[in-house]
This record gives structure tokens, C-alpha cells and sequence, in this order.
């Protein structure tokens, strides 16, 4: 081929290229190489072909052969680098730098903006690489080319920094030559003469990161420090450069000259700069100037934490004596230490684990162990070994350290670490002279330690006076310490014992103390000690100083004793605030500390805060309970804050264990205030006890103490205090050498007046004690008040004057000595008014001054009021008690005076104030008051629905609030009749029957010895009257016997005395004698019809009826008599006549009431005896949606639900839950009702965990559990929850409580009243059926027949217990045999035993079944037929259901089974017919459908029933009744195929839940299939 086939041919190559077919440039190639087999341009194709066709290895070859063939030319080289940069090979990755770098050569020549980017690709491998040197030369020859480009300094000096950026990071590589770091260095100085201007920002931070380079080259020191030095001449402001020489010199820890200077500048420029700090601190450190190092050191770590720096700063508190900050400086130096610096590390371990030894205590002694542990090599260090065996005896572990002192004695017996060690143990264990000999020998070897001689001196300190005087021994040695350590404050503070307790030198003790203060000032012995000397002398500034300094200093829970005596001055000086905050410090210190809490406890009282006092001294019982006088403290304080029970308890604890006369002053004082506190309240004999206890504790502290003026005044107090109670009550047993009798026992009961007299001796001997105190003199005549004015003998009228006479003395005394006291002119105000001084115009000027002297005196007004009220001078009187209103408007003696005037004038507003002064205060004037307008207003009938008497009597609680004041009144006065009257008749208005009466016989006892005859007449009358009210009906007659029998009342009550005590003739007798005193044809009406029910009683109905019909044509007839009749109808079944008499009484108008609650019941009863049950149930609700906030009709509608509506028993329950909220009273009966109800509905806990009828009769048991029916209710509620149990397949909970429910229901059943015996009895059966059948369904017929046989030994013949027996001895003879056939002598017996029982439907309906059960169809339809007929004559309406659908039932069977005829079908459509009749029954209609069913399976009438019975509310049907009606109604619409009604069906069932039913479907179908 010639020279035009090759060019032919590689142009057909470059072709195929172009368009991309590289086989072809293959093919083309291969045939130039066979001509030209060294073809430059054929090997270049062949390489880009391979490269496309994904043949990298022969791409390889091809360029590389052709660059071989031409290495100065570009292609072969580009197309390498190309195949090399899209192939993810690692060797091709290896060669790509080379072919780079070829690159950049041929570039630089032709193109240098591609060999600028091909230097960035290098350099970027390069970098990723960490190949340093090569990427150094890159960026040089970059560098290089730019030069030689001839571009500006400044694209040159960023390419520089860009290059230092780049190789910044091998500076901490020790893997990289030095070579790359000279490059480095290069390129920094190049930059730096290139970098203009001088000084600017560029050249300072290219400054600081050459210096910052350097800094990391450690053999390129003077270059570093020559760098410095230039940029700190360039720019003298700049730290940058010093922060650099200052951590060089601190890293080779060289401190000459000029680092001192360097320190020093840089912190002239810096001061808060750290390794200034650091510097001048290890500069310290290394000159023996520990202190300021210390301080340096501080605030060098602060700024910058350096592990070096915290060795220096540990060292330097070490040497110093800071042992706890020296281990704390350790610990910090550790934290921040490498693992790398070994040295440094084990330096800082040893320097802690020395300071962890020195610093004592247990903790750091388990540091100190713990830091051996980590020390390596320690075991064999023999001084690490010495401080060890110091730490155990720190941590107390004597044994460990003689153990390891044993060793260290036989390697090193003179090592003076082991001597001192020795020394230490031996003190331990109390061999002082054995540490004496081991100190002195520590001290000849190691002659300048003075730890040594201080622990010498110590020891003989410790060993007693004599050595302690021998100044030889330890002022010597702790002198030597001092010297040899002047750093050693221990050493000091031992030198100022000394001189404090030898030598007697308080100066020296005290120069002493504040050295070693200075020394430490966290040693709180010396600064304690030098406090106390400074505030001993007097110099109280030095000491506050002091303390202030400790103060400012001390973090929170610290330098307690400082706290604590600044507290204290605080305390003393009176700056109570400053003196809580100290002593508060002090307790964050040391919170255990007692005596502090009580220090805090007095700061508190004097600043009046009396609860937190209370509380501090509360603590510091509790820490020290041993205290007395924090428990008194803590007295004082209850009885300051009027918590005088508290205060009792607390001066108790004190008295009973030593005779403290404070404590017993205090516990009087409390006994005597909760006296008048019971007073005020007239609860007069615990007021009696307390006054009694309190004279004994006041006698007992004026035993210790009788030299006490204030002793005896409160003896006086306390003895005086009797006057309020009545004499009755005034008993009281005192000391006999207080009760002036001379008796050899020790107590003697006084009276009253003794009493009174014994108070009179105690003020006397008071002021002989202080005769010149006023208020003794006052007290002393107010006891002569007192005697006059509560003498129990009134007719000694001349002693009565004398003492009147030595009170007004007394009190005329006590003004002499003070008049500017108001109190002491009211009180000779009220003796001049009292009854038999009679000084009126006295009294008047008494009072007057008194108010001048204190004008707002709300007790001398009150008392100038009564005066004037006194002497009838109204007006005066009135504006007097308004000003002392005004004064005080809760004070109760003016409302008293107001009220008092607003009697005398009439007022309607006089029961308004006398109430208001009974919500006020008890006070017996007011009470009084109060009971008669109470009582004259319950008398006055005829205001009854007025507002004025609804508001006084109904919404203000009167008679509640009268009672409760007049039971106190009558507690305290005895001997008022008109009191005990009163409260007699506000007790029968409260039902209050037995104390009504106890009141009318005090009250007629009382009466007996006046000459009152008309009130007593009237007591009598009301005695009688409360003895019929109780039940003692004889009494009560012999009492109406003994009065005149005039007035009609009396009569009335005779007769119904008699008539409740079972006289009906005599009660007759004395009827018809009160009609002749009749006033009103009213009263005549009453009589006439409490006469026909005197005649009913006897049986005379005719004349009964006769009578009532008397009393409905009077010309003031009245509902009672029509409510008679009424009832007369309905108890012998009389419709025409009930209902005759209720549409009268409904004629009479609106009632209101009890009366609307009577009304609705006698309608109800009406209806049911009518037979129209479903409108029982609608005539109660519509009372109760006519009358919602009647309780009582709620009650009644949940009573009559369950028994004739039972279908709407859930509504009934809700009917007894309101009840039970709007009246516990109602809701107490309503509760069972409810509960009735809830079974009825069976509402059981498997329904309703919270609301269901065994919860509602629990709570009926609770609250009335003495009446039988709620307990029988809780048996029928557990049986029903029994039978849920069984119907759901799970064991029931509630079994064996058939017998103990049954026992407390006859139980009850005892205590009822007479007139409830027979409905209790029919319970009582009832309960003995429902414990049969509870046993019964349980299967336990063995202790059913015992439990019916046990009742029949007591009653052999009861019928219904019979019946009980047979139905169990029936079903165990059933049980038996599996199907046994009873034979006729059985039925026969079984029938009998029924009709014993003709009037138990459920004997019936029991008799039936076992028909039934033997196959007698027509036996068991006449047993339900006679059940029905039975049913329909005691008008049990829910019976007539249950014995037609029964009878439904029972004659469906056999139309089920297929049995020829109609007349099964035609009894089952009569009796769901009749039921129906009486109300809607789903049950009813289920049997009609079922029959349908049967009938004419197929029929749309079938679908037709069925659905009515599916498609319901769950509320309406039973859930049985559905499910039933469901299954058959699938069967029917299945045997028609009708898949898209059974497609509804089923997803009815679905929204209800009903799951047996899809399973029954689904085994339908797989059947048919």
C-alpha cells in the first residue's frame, strides 16, 4: 500500500471516528499498521477506539506505544490522560499524576491556561493523597509559570497563601522531610515580600499564620521568635505574636528574662490574658513565691486550662498547705492531661495522692488509695508506700496500715516517711510515747521538715496539761515548725492554744490565730477562736471585719462558724433581718446543727415572723429532742398565734417531765383561753375541766415560784373565770392550801362562790407582791363584781352590798393610779349601775369618761346604751348602740340594745336583729330573744305562705339555728321554764321527739315551785302532748288527767292518748266531749273524722262512712275527711266510692306538697284496683312532669314501675337516681326502688360495671342498714348476678351468702314497728324462697332441704316453707334418675302442697313445669290457667304476663313438633292475644311468628312477623328475642333463596354484633352445598 492508502485509510479511520464506528477505525488502523507499523496517528486511533469500545487494557497499550513513538506530542498524551480520568482502575489512578505532569510540560510551551488547570487537577490529587513534597513543587512551578507570565504581586501572593493554606496541614505530620516544610517556609517569606502594604490586614494575617507555622516546627525556634519580633514591631498592638513566645516559653518551661518580660508585656496589653497569668505564675512558683503564684496560677487555668498549668497551680497550693485545692488542681490537670505525656501524668497522680494524704477525712483517704492504684510502679515507691499507709489511718484502717508499716520497716527502717507513718500509727492506737519516739527520730533525720516537729508539737499537746505547760516541748517544737514553714497554719493556730489557754498571752494567741487565719482562711477553729478573742476584748469592728471577709468569700454550705457569729451580733444588736440571713447561711452549711435552728428560731420571733419560728424550733426539736427550750419556744408561739390545743400539747411534753415554771405559767394560760373559748361557745363543763387543770399547773408554778406577782393574777384569772357557768356546773376541784380550808387531803371541791372567793385571795396576794400595778386593783374589784352579782344566796343582801361596795373601792383605786385607762372607767361604770348601788349618774359619768379617754370604745357606748335603755330614754339609747355599731360592727351586745329597742317599739325588723346577734355570738340575751320570735312565729298559723314567714322561718334555718342557741342557753341557765318551753316546742317541730319531752318536764318542774299556774297548765298540756309523740300513751293520759280539760286542745290529745293506747271507747267518749267545744265547723270536720276512724277501727264501717259523709256536707269541709274515704274505698276494694271521693278531693283546687304526693298515690292505687295497670305508670310520670321538684313523686314512680310496668324498669331506675339527688330523705327509699328497678331490667355487672343493681344495693345496705327490704334486695341482686354468671358460662363470684343474707334479714326484721310486722313477715318468706332457689340453681339441694327442715322445726306449719321443701325433695328426685316418671301419689302431693300456698303464683307456675317435665300437657295448661285466674284476683299485673306467656310457651312446644290439630295452635294465639291486651310484649310477638313459622313456613306473613321482631331497637326487644327471631328467619329466607334479603340480614348482624348467627349462616350453607 503506498503513502496515499495509509493517509486514505486514516482519514476512513478519523471518519469511522466521527460517525462513532470504532470497530471500523479498528479495521482501518490494523491495515495502516501492517504497511507503517511505527504509524504515530494509527496507534492514537486504535487507543480512542479500544477506549469507546470499553477495552481499556488495549487502550493502554496503543497509547503508550504512540507516545513512545512521539513523547513530545500532545495527543497520545491527552487521550492517556482521557482513558485514565473514565476509568475506575487503581493502577490507571496511579499514572494519571505522571501523565498530568507530562502534560503541564508540553502546555507550558503552547497553552498555559490548560496547564494551569491541569496543575489544579495535580494538585487536588495530591492533596487527597497526602503527598505534600509533590504537591509543594506543583504549586512552585505554578508559581513559576506565573511569574514567568509576568502577572501582578497580588495574583502571586494569593496563589502563595493559597499554596501555605494547602500544606499548612503536614505541619503536624511527622512522617513529612523537612524538605516540604522548607518549601512551606519559602513560600511564607515570598508571600510576605510580596504582600503589600506594610503594615496591612493581608500582611497581618499573613504574619500570624507564619508565626503560627513556625510555632508547630519546634527546630525553627529562631525563625519563630525572629517572626515575632517582626510582627510585633509592624504591629506593636497585637497579643498574637506574645500569646506565641509566652507558650513557647511555658512549653520549654524556660522563665529568664526575657520571658519574664514577655509575660509581662503581654499581660500590660492582655490582663486578662491566661498564659500571662500562666507565666508570671510558674515564674512565682520557681522563686518561692507560693502565694502570688497561686493567684497567677487561679486566674492563668481559669482562661485557659493547661495541664502543665494546673501541676504548677497544685504544687504551688501544695506548698502553701491547700491540700483539698491541691488534689482538686490535680484532678483538673488530669482531666485535660494526654495520654501521651506520661511524665506529666504520673507527676500530677503523686502530687495528688501527697495532698489527698495531708487533706484527712475518709473520703479523701478513699481518693488517696484510688489515686495509688493508678500510679505505676507505686507498690515499689517506699515514700508512695508511707502516704499509703497514711491514708488507711485517715480512712481509720489501723490494721491495714501497721500491715503495710511491718514491710515498709524491714526494706526502709529509717526512711523518715516511714518514721513519721510510725509516729501516726502509734497515735492512733494511744501509744503516745511510743509517737514521741518515732516524731523525734523523724525529726534527726529529716532536721528542716516542719511537719515533723508540728506533729510533734501536737503530740504533746494532745498529751496532757503537763506537757502542754513544759514550754520546752510543745511551745518549742511549734515554734520550730513555724519557722521551718511559715506556710504551716496549723502550726500557728496550735501556737495561739497555747498562748490562749498557758501562757495566758491574748495577744500573742491572738497574732497566733489571725496568722494562721491568714494562712487558711478556710481554717475555721482559728477564725472562730480569733473572733471570739477580738469580740472578748471589745473590739467588735475587728471581729465583724473578720467575719465579713470570711463572708463575702464563702459559697453556699460553707464557713458555718462565720455565719453563725455574725448571726449572732446581728442578733444581739437588734438587726433581726441581717441576723436570719447569717444564721441561714450558716444552716446551708451545717443543717443538723440544732443549736444554729434555735439561734434562727429566736431571729424569727423578735422579727414577729412567728410560723417560720415555729418551724426552726420545730427542727431543732427534732434534731436535739432532748431540748426543753425549743419545745417552750415552740408553746410560746402556737399560743401567741391563738393555737392554744397545739401550745397544750407542746407545754405538756415539758411539764410532765420537770417542773419549769415558764412551761406551767404558759399551760395555764392556754387552759385558761381555751376555757373562754368553750365559754363563749357555752360549752361550760369542758370549760369547767380546763379552768380546773389550769389552777393546779398555775399552783404548781407558784409552789416553785410564789415570789411571781404575775403567777397569782393568773391564779385569780383562772379562778374568777367561773362566774359565766351556771352553779350547777361551777365545780371545781383546787389545791387545798388555795381553798382556805384546812383539810389533810390534798384537793377540795369548791363551788361558785368559794371559788369566786379563792380568786379574791390570789389578786390580794398579787398585790402585796406589786401594790402599785393598776390593773391588780381592777381585776380584784371585778372579782367583787363577780361575788355579788353570782352569790347563790340572794337574800344575803348585805353582803352582796359589802362586796359591791369594795369593787367600786377597788376600781376607784385602780383609776387613781391610771386614769387614762378607758377599760377601768367602763368597769366602775357597770359596778355603779349594777342592782344595789343603783349610781346611775356615777355610771353615766363613768362611761362618758371613758369614751373621752378612748373614743372609739365600742363597749363603753354599748354600756351608755343599756343605761339609757335603763331609764327608758329611747332615743338616746339608739344613738348610743349606733355609734358603738359603727365602732364595731361585729361586736354583739349593741345589736342586742338595737334589737331590745326594736321590741319595745314594735319593729318589724326585731327577729332580723336578734338573728343577726345569734350569727354574731352566743349571748343569752340574743338567744333568748331569738327563741320567742321564733316561736311566736310558728305559733301564728295563719301568716304560714306569707313571705315575711318564709323567709324568717324557711330560707334563714330558723327554728335549726334557734334550737342550736337555745340548747346552749338552757345548758348554761338552768332555771328559766319559759327557756325550756321553748325548746320544747322547737324540738317536736324537729321531730326531736325524747328531748322534746325531757324539755316540757324540766319546764313543769320548774313551774311547780312558782305560782305561775297558767304556764303550767300549758306545760302540761305540751309534757302530754310529747309523751303521745313518743309512744308512752298512759303516761300521757295520767298527764291530761291532771289538768282542767277545757280547752280543745287538751281534749283532743286525751282522746288521742286513748286512742293509741288501744281505749277506743274512752277515746270515743272524749271525742264526742270535744265536739261540744268546737269554735269552726273546721274543728268539727277534724273531729267528726278522727271519729270514723275510731269506728273503722272497731269495724263499724257503715258508721264510718256514715260519719265522713257528715263531715263532706259541713260548710268548711276539708280534704282529710275526703282522703278517708277515699282510702276506705281502696281498702275494701270500692272503686265506685274511691273514685267518687277522689274526684271531690281533686275538686278542691291545686294542692302543694305532701298533698300532690298523696293524691297521685291514691290515683295509682285507684287505677290498679281498677285493673288499668300501663296508666299506673302514666298517672305517676305525669305528676312528676307536673311537679319535677318533687322527690317523693319520683320515689313513687320508680316504686310502681317494677311491680305494673316492668318493661320500663330502666326508666324506673332513673326515677330513683333523682330522687336520691334531690332528697337523701326520699332518696333512702328511693335507693332500694332503684335497685328493684335495675334487677327487674337485668342490669347486671357484666353489662354495666359501674351502674347496675348490686352497686345501687350496696349503697341502699350502707345507708339504711337496718331495714330488711334493702338487705333482701341485695340478695336478689347477687342472685341475679349468679344467673348472669351461669348464662355466660363463667363461675359466679358471689356463692354461700344465701345463709347470711337470710340471718341479718331476719334479724332486722325484730326490730320494725308493730304496724309493719305483716309486710315485714311476707319479706321475710320471700327471702326464705330466694335463699331456697339460690341454693337450688347452685346445685347444693342437700343444704336447701337442711335449710328448710331448720325453719320448719321453729314454724312445722308454715306453707310456704312446705312448698320450699317439696320443690327441692321434687328436684332431687328428679336429679336422681335421669328422666325419673313420678308416680300419681307423688303428683298428688305435689298439688296438695300448692294449694296450701293458693296465693304463690310462682308455686303455679313451679307445678306446671314438672307437669310439663312429665309429659301432662293438659295438667300443666289447667296449673297455668289457675295461676292467670289467681293473677287476675290480687291484681298481680306482671304475674298475668308471665302466666300467659308461660302458657304461650308451653302450648308452642307441641306445634313445633309437628303435633295433628288447632288446639295448641289456637291456645297459643289466645294467650300472646291477651297479652298483647295488656301492653306490648316482644316476646308475645316472637311466639306469633314462631307460629307463623310453623304454619306456613314459606308465607310472606312468616317473613313479615320475623322481620318485626329483627329489624327493632336493642332498646326495645331483649337481645334473646332478636337473636331467636334472626335464626329463623335465615331458615325461612333461605328455603325461599332469597340472597339479597339474607345479604341484609347478615349485615344487620354485623352492625349488632351478632356473631352466632354469621356461624349459623355459614354452617347453612356448607350443609346445603
Amino acid at each position: 500500500m503506498s503513502n496515499k492508502e495509509v493517509k486514505a485509510a486514516l482519514k476512513s479511520a478519523r471518519e469511522a471516528i466521527n460517525n462513532k464506528e470504532f470497530k471500523e477505525v479498528l479495521k482501518h488502523c490494523k491495515a495502516v499498521l501492517k504497511l507503517e507499523k511505527n504509524n504515530y496517528n494509527a496507534w492514537v486511533f486504535i487507543g480512542k477506539a479500544a477506549s469507546e469500545l470499553e477495552q481499556p487494557d488495549q487502550s493502554q497499550a496503543a497509547y503508550r506505544k504512540a507516545v513512545e513513538l512521539e513523547p513530545e506530542q500532545l495527543l497520545a498524551w491527552q487521550g492517556l490522560a482521557n482513558l485514565y480520568e473514565n476509568t475506575d482502575q487503581w493502577d490507571f489512578k496511579d499514572e494519571l499524576p505522571n501523565v498530568y505532569q507530562k502534560l503541564v510540560e508540553l502546555y507550558a510551551k503552547t497553552d498555559k491556561t490548560k496547564s494551569y488547570d491541569l496543575i489544579k487537577k495535580l494538585s487536588d490529587i495530591y492533596q487527597s493523597d497526602r503527598e505534600y513534597l509533590k504537591l509543594a513543587k506543583v504549586w512552585l512551578q505554578l508559581v513559576q509559570l506565573k511569574e514567568e507570565e509576568g502577572v501582578d504581586k497580588k495574583e502571586l501572593v494569593q496563589l502563595l497563601q493559597k499554596m501555605t493554606h494547602l500544606l499548612s496541614d503536614c505541619i503536624g505530620d511527622e512522617e513529612q522531610d523537612n524538605e516540604t516544610q522548607q518549601h512551606l517556609i519559602k513560600a511564607f517569606e515570598k508571600a510576605m515580600i510580596l504582600t503589600e502594604p506594610v503594615p496591612g490586614e493581608e500582611h497581618k494575617k499573613l504574619s500570624a499564620d507564619y508565626i503560627k507555622c513556625l510555632s508547630k516546627l519546634p527546630h525553627e525556634e529562631s525563625k519563630m521568635k525572629e517572626a515575632c519580633q517582626s510582627m510585633s514591631s509592624a504591629y506593636p498592638n497585637q497579643t498574637y505574636p506574645l500569646d506565641v513566645l509566652c507558650s513557647h516559653y511555658l512549653k520549654t518551661n524556660n522563665m529568664d528574662e526575657d520571658a519574664v518580660s514577655c509575660f509581662s508585656r503581654l499581660l500590660e496589653m492582655a490582663p486578662n490574658s491566661g498564659l500571662g497569668h500562666l507565666g508570671l505564675g510558674t515564674k512565682a512558683l520557681l522563686e518561692g513565691r507560693y502565694k502570688e503564684a497561686v493567684d497567677d496560677l487561679e486566674i492563668g487555668v481559669k482562661k485557659m486550662s493547661s495541664a502543665t498549668g494546673w501541676c504548677s497551680l497544685a504544687e504551688a497550693q501544695f506548698k502553701i498547705h491547700r491540700h483539698s485545692d491541691s488534689a482538686a488542681s490535680c484532678s483538673q490537670g488530669l482531666n485535660v492531661c494526654t495520654t501521651q505525656d506520661k511524665e506529666l501524668r504520673d507527676k500530677l497522680l503523686r502530687l495528688k495522692l501527697e495532698a489527698l494524704v495531708r487533706s484527712e477525712g475518709e473520703q479523701a483517704a478513699s481518693q488517696a488509695l484510688e489515686t495509688f492504684s493508678q500510679i505505676t510502679e507505686a507498690e515499689k515507691d517506699p515514700v508512695l508506700l508511707a502516704l499509703k499507709g497514711r491514708a488507711y489511718l485517715n480512712k481509720g484502717q489501723t490494721d491495714q496500715s501497721l500491715k503495710l508499716l511491718s514491710e515498709l520497716e524491714v526494706s526502709n527502717p529509717n526512711l523518715p516517711q516511714v518514721l513519721a507513718l510510725r509516729g501516726l500509727a502509734h497515735v492512733a492506737e494511744g501509744q503516745l510515747q511510743l509517737a514521741e519516739q518515732s516524731f523525734l527520730q523523724a525529726t534527726k533525720q529529716t532536721p528542716d521538715s516542719g511537719e515533723y516537729f508540728f506533729f510533734l508539737g501536737k503530740l504533746y499537746w494532745d498529751m496532757g496539761s503537763e506537757t502542754r505547760r513544759d514550754r520546752s516541748k510543745t511551745h518549742t517544737h511549734l515554734l520550730k515548725a513555724a519557722k521551718l514553714d511559715p506556710h504551716l497554719g496549723c502550726a500557728f493556730r496550735y501556737l495561739g492554744h497555747y498562748y490562749r489557754e498557758v501562757a495566758n498571752d491574748v495577744a500573742r494567741a491572738q497574732g497566733c490565730y489571725r496568722k494562721a487565719f491568714q494562712l487558711n482562711s478556710g481554717d475555721a477553729e482559728s477564725g472562730a477562736a480569733l473572733v471570739d478573742l477580738s469580740m472578748g476584748q471589745g473590739d467588735m469592728d475587728s471581729a465583724l471585719a473578720t467575719l465579713e471577709s470570711v463572708t463575702e468569700k464563702a459559697t453556699p454550705g460553707s464557713a458555718k462558724w462565720a455565719w453563725m457569729r455574725r448571726g449572732l451580733y446581728y442578733l444581739k444588736v437588734g438587726e433581726h433581718q441581717q441576723a436570719i440571713a447569717d444564721l441561714q447561711a450558716a444552716l446551708r452549711a451545717d443543717p443538723e446543727d440544732w443549736v444554729c435552728w434555735e439561734c434562727l428560731g429566736e431571729a424569727y420571733l423578735n422579727r414577729r415572723s412567728f410560723t417560720a419560728a415555729l418551724k426552726a424550733f420545730g427542727k431543732a426539736h427534732q434534731l436535739q429532742p432532748s431540748s426543753i427550750y425549743s419545745v417552750y419556744q415552740a408553746a410560746a408561739i402556737k399560743q401567741t398565734l391563738g393555737k392554744f390545743k397545739e401550745a397544750v400539747d407542746e407545754y405538756l411534753q415539758i411539764t410532765t417531765q420537770q417542773d419549769y415554771v415558764p412551761a406551767l405559767k404558759g399551760l395555764g394560760e392556754c387552759q385558761l383561753s381555751l376555757a373562754k373559748s368553750l365559754m363563749e361557745d357555752c360549752r361550760d363543763g369542758g370549760a369547767i375541766d380546763l379552768i380546773q387543770q389550769s389552777i393546779h399547773n398555775l399552783f404548781r408554778a407558784v409552789q416553785l415560784r410564789p415570789d411571781l406577782s404575775c403567777l397569782w393574777k393568773l391564779l385569780g384569772d383562772a379562778c374568777t373565770a367561773v362566774r359565766v357557768v351556771a352553779p350547777s356546773r361551777a365545780q371545781v376541784v383546787v389545791p387545798t392550801l388555795l381553798s382556805g380550808f384546812d383539810s389533810s387531803a390534798q384537793d377540795h371541791t369548791l363551788n361558785q362562790a368559794q371559788t369566786l372567793k379563792a380568786g379574791e385571795r390570789c389578786y390580794a396576794h398579787a398585790l402585796k407582791l406589786m401594790p402599785e400595778v393598776a390593773s391588780l386593783w381592777c381585776d380584784l374589784g371585778l372579782n367583787y363584781y363577780h361575788q355579788a352579782t353570782n352569790s347563790p344566796r340572794p337574800t344575803d343582801e348585805h353582803q352582796n352590798s359589802l362586796n359591791l361596795e369594795k369593787a367600786q373601792q377597788c376600781l376607784k383605786k385602780a383609776i387613781q393610779m391610771e386614769s387614762g385607762n378607758y377599760s377601768y372607767w367602763n368597769a366602775l361604770g357597770v359596778i355603779s349601775m349594777s342592782r344595789g348601788l343603783e349610781s346611775y349618774a356615777l355610771a353615766q359619768h363613768c362611761f362618758i369618761k371613758s369614751i373621752e379617754v378612748e373614743p372609739n370604745n365600742v363597749v363603753a357606748w354599748t354600756n351608755l346604751g343599756t343605761l339609757y335603755l335603763k331609764k327608758d330614754n329611747i332615743e338616746l339609747a339608739h344613738e348610743a348602740f349606733k355609734i358603738a355599731q359603727s365602732l364595731e360592727p361585729l361586736y354583739v351586745n349593741c345589736w342586742i340594745g338595737q334589737a331590745l329597742i326594736a321590741e319595745r317599739v314594735g319593729s318589724y325588723d326585731t327577729m332580723d336583729l336578734f338573728r343577726h346577734t345569734t350569727e354574731l355570738g352566743t349571748h343569752m340575751e340574743g338567744v333568748k330573744g331569738y327563741a320567742y320570735w321564733v316561736c311566736s312565729t310558728l305559733l301564728d298559723k295563719s301568716n304560714r305562705d306569707s313571705e315575711l314567714y318564709h323567709y324568717n322561718i324557711v330560707q334563714m334555718n330558723a327554728i335549726s339555728a334557734a334550737h342550736v342557741a337555745l340548747c346552749k342557753y338552757t345548758e348554761r341557765i338552768q332555771s328559766d321554764p319559759d327557756a325550756f318551753i321553748m325548746l320544747g316546742y322547737l324540738n317536736e317541730h324537729l321531730q326531736l321527739k325524747r328531748q322534746a319531752l325531757q324539755a316540757y318536764q324540766r319546764a313543769v318542774e320548774l313551774l311547780r315551785s312558782s305560782s305561775s299556774s297558767e304556764v303550767l297548765v300549758f306545760s302540761l298540756g305540751s309534757c302530754a302532748r310529747a309523751l303521745c309523740n313518743s309512744g308512752q300513751w298512759e303516761e300521757a293520759v295520767q298527764v291530761y288527767k291532771s289538768t282542767q280539760l277545757q280547752d280543745l286542745s287538751d281534749l283532743v290529745g286525751l282522746a288521742l292518748a286513748y286512742c293509741r293506747a288501744g281505749l277506743y271507747p274512752e277515746s270515743i267518749s272524749v271525742y264526742e266531749r270535744a265536739l261540744a267545744v268546737t269554735s269552726s265547723e273546721k274543728e268539727k270536720a277534724y273531729i267528726l273524722t278522727a271519729l270514723a276512724l275510731l269506728q273503722h277501727r272497731q269495724g263499724n264501717l257503715d258508721s264510718a262512712k256514715t260519719l265522713l259523709f257528715k263531715c263532706s256536707v259541713l260548710k268548711e269541709p276539708i280534704p282529710e275527711s275526703l282522703l278517708c274515704l277515699c282510702a276506705l274505698g281502696l281498702v275494701h276494694s270500692d272503686a265506685t266510692l274511691a273514685a267518687a271521693a277522689l274526684t271531690e278531693l281533686l275538686k278542691q283546687g291545686s294542692a302543694s306538697g305532701g298533698v300532690v304526693e298523696q293524691r297521685c298515690l291514691l290515683t295509682c292505687s285507684l287505677l290498679a284496683l281498677q285493673g288499668n295497670y300501663s296508666a299506673v305508670q302514666r298517672e305517676a310520670s305525669r305528676a312528676v312532669h307536673s311537679n319535677p321538684g318533687n322527690p317523693s313523686l319520683w320515689a313513687l314512680l320508680s316504686r310502681v314501675i317494677p311491680q305494673y310496668y316492668p318493661r320500663k324498669a330502666q326508666g324506673g331506675a332513673v326515677a330513683g337516681h333523682i330522687a336520691c339527688l334531690f332528697s337523701m330523705t326520699q332518696g333512702k327509699r328511693a335507693l332500694l326502688c332503684s335497685g328493684v328497678n335495675q334487677v327487674a331490667c337485668g342490669r347486671h355487672t357484666g353489662e354495666d360495671p359501674r351502674r347496675n343493681a348490686l352497686k345501687t344495693m350496696q349503697k341502699a345496705v350502707l345507708l339504711c342498714p337496718d331495714d330488711p327490704a334493702t338487705w333482701a334486695g341485695l340478695m336478689a341482686a347477687c342472685h341475679a348476678e349468679n344467673t348472669s354468671c351461669y348464662l355466660s358460662g363463667s363461675a359466679p363470684r358471689r356463692h354461700s351468702l344465701e345463709h347470711t343474707l337470710m340471718s341479718v334479714v331476719s334479724e332486722k326484721v325484730r326490730s320494725v314497728e308493730e304496724t309493719e310486722r305483716p309486710l315485714t313477715k311476707a319479706l321475710e318468706s320471700w327471702v326464705l324462697q330466694q335463699a331456697v332457689s339460690g341454693l337450688m340453681q347452685q346445685g347444693q339441694l342437700e343444704q336447701a332441704e337442711a335449710l328448710c327442715t331448720q325453719v320448719l322445726n321453729v314454724s312445722p306449719e308454715h306453707p310456704a316453707v312446705m312448698l320450699s321443701l317439696t320443690q327441692v325433695q321434687c328436684q332431687r328426685l328428679l336429679m336422681t334418675g335421669g328422666g325419673t316418671v313420678l308416680t300419681e301419689q307423688v303428683l298428688e302431693q305435689l298439688n296438695k302442697v300448692v294449694m296450701m300456698n293458693p296465693t304463690n303464683l310462682g308455686a303455679w307456675h313451679w307445678l306446671a313445669e314438672v307437669y310439663r317435665s312429665q309429659g301432662l300437657l293438659v295438667q300443666a295448661v289447667m296449673a297455668y290457667r289457675q295461676s292467670l285466674q289467681l293473677a287476675l284476683q290480687l291484681g298481680a299485673h306482671s304475674f298475668q304476663i308471665a302466666s300467659l306467656l308461660r302458657l304461650a310457651l308451653l302450648a308452642l312446644g307441641p306445634c313445633m313438633a309437628g303435633v295433628p290439630g288447632n288446639e295448641w295452635k289456637d291456645l297459643v294465639m289466645e294467650a300472646t292475644t291477651e297479652v298483647l291486651k295488656l301492653g306490648s310484649s316482644p316476646m308475645a310477638l316472637l311466639f306469633q311468628a314462631l307460629l307463623q313459622y310453623v304454619t306456613k313456613m314459606t308465607a310472606r306473613e312468616t317473613r313479615r312477623l320475623l322481620e318485626r321482631s329483627v329489624y327493632v331497637s336493642s332498646d326495645d326487644f331483649p337481645v334473646t328475642v332478636v337473636q331467636v327471631a334472626s335464626w329463623y328467619l335465615l331458615r325461612h329466607l333461605h328455603a325461599k333463596n332469597d340472597q339479597e334479603l339474607i345479604n341484609v340480614l347478615l349485615q344487620h348482624a354485623k352492625m349488632n354484633g351478632n356473631q352466632r348467627l354469621l356461624d349459623f349462616y355459614t354452617e347453612l350453607t356448607s350443609s346445603s352445598s
